[in-house]
């Protein structure tokens, strides 16, 4: 196998991994509400915290990842993911969903995106928006293959024995992923003057463009984490059983495909910032339709567009990044930007969660996203075009280190 195909497996094979089980999550709800009587506002905390978690290590795991290549970086951090899940298996306080979320799950989702995506970009100059499609497809279909699988191992062996089998399973897994990667060839990696030219952090952080980009990130990642974290169980409050609520995150993920290689292609043909725009509005589109639809058959249609811009949303900013800043230290630039959005991240499924608990309803949960939708909308706009980015990049070269 072509080895630049063997490291695609293997960012695909992490992405499928990671995110399945991390869509799987929300189907532990009543659960644990059940055995423990924890409030939602709780059970979304827990998950929160990883979030923030996430975008501070993926701070640090893009600067290991341009340091030290994805194999070792990956394979730790993989590992850590996995473990997590076997302990929460055995989880029998609060303090422990802390703990676990905080630190071994926040691992993995630490460095699941910054490293895949930045080793892509480094692998395929020419196609960096396709192949980050194709990476992020893998998400996809693990959001498609893995609720299912977990639902119907809480249905047939209860949720500690199932959330102990998976979390084996990311072991295996997440193992053989991080075997199958590994940085490139100096001499391809700078084939072009990419690195040469690239931003290094400390420039890129002077720029407007990288505080446009954090703060886009901020506006659009509360939606990322907090759709699917409730989509199952607010499935579940609009009358579906937890066997229907679990196809709703499968539809999302397969339409999330779809996004994702769109959108992927749209960036290298017509830039990543009109395809960017275009996931905005499909955003904000579905997150106003989710306000008012309570329809069983209308919120899987509803689910479907807004899978298409979650897909687009999540491949098209390592791209952006590139475009804008070069190869040179896409891992840092890229990881910061991701800390970003996991601030928002972090926040929105405990807002939303207390919304519920407040109110019995999702409905205000929704609009405050679409209004934040709306910004990142505004800022997208502010953005240099297509036309402007050569001469962006060119900057580099002329900004003190």
């Amino acid at each position: 196998m072509d080895i630049r195909y063997r490291v695609l497996f293997g960012a695909c094979l992490t992405q499928f991994t990671v995110i399945g089980l991390l869509f799987s999550y929300g189907l532990l709800f009543n659960p644990l509400q059940e055995e423990f009587g924890w409030s939602r506002t709780f059970l979304s905390s827990a998950s929160s915290l990883s979030f923030f978690m996430m975008g501070i290590l993926a701070i640090l795991a893009g600067r290991m990842n341009d340091r030290f290549g994805p194999r070792i970086v990956m394979g730790i951090c993989g590992v850590a993911y996995g473990i997590g899940f076997i302990l929460l298996s055995q989880v029998t306080a609060q303090w422990q969903m802390f703990a676990i979320f905080g630190v071994f799950m926040a691992l993995g989702l630490g460095a699941h995106d910054v490293v895949t995506l930045s080793t892509i970009a480094r692998w395929f100059e020419k196609r960096r928006g396709i192949m980050s499609g194709v990476v992020k497809s893998g998400t996809a279909l693990g959001q498609i293959a893995v609720p299912p699988l977990a639902a119907f191992l809480l249905l047939a062996y209860g949720w500690r024995q199932a959330v102990f089998l998976l979390g084996i399973a990311a072991v295996v897994l997440l193992i053989i992923a991080a075997l199958s990667m590994e940085r490139p060839p100096v001499s391809l990696s700078t084939s072009s003057g990419a690195a040469a030219r690239g931003f290094s952090f400390t420039q890129a952080r002077t720029t407007r463009v990288f505080w446009s980009l954090c703060a886009i990130q901020f506006t659009f990642f509360p939606s990322m984490m907090t759709v699917p974290t409730h989509l199952a169980v607010h499935g579940t409050d609009l009358g579906m059983t937890t066997a229907k609520a679990a196809t709703l995150l499968s539809v999302l993920g397969t339409t999330s495909i779809f996004g994702r290689l769109a959108v992927g292609t749209l960036s290298d043909r017509i830039g990543s910032k009109l395809a960017f725009l275009i996931c905005f509005l499909v955003l904000l589109g579905s997150l106003l339709s989710f306000v008012g639809v309570s329809s069983h058959g209308l919120l899987f249609v509803v689910v479907a567009f807004y899978g298409f811009s979650h897909g687009g949303m999540f491949t098209v900013v390592s791209p952006l990044v590139a475009e804008y800043f070069g190869m040179r230290s896409h891992g840092s630039i890229f990881g910061t930007i991701l800390f970003f959005g996991t601030i928002g991240g972090a926040i929105g499924p405990i807002l939303a969660g207390w919304i519920f608990d407040v109110n019995g309803s999702y409905q205000y949960a929704f609009m405050l996203l679409a209004a934040l939708a709306a910004l990142g909308l505004a800022l997208v706009l502010s953005l240099p075009g297509k036309s402007k980015v050569t001469e962006f990049t060119e900057r580099a070269g002329t900004i003190p280190e």
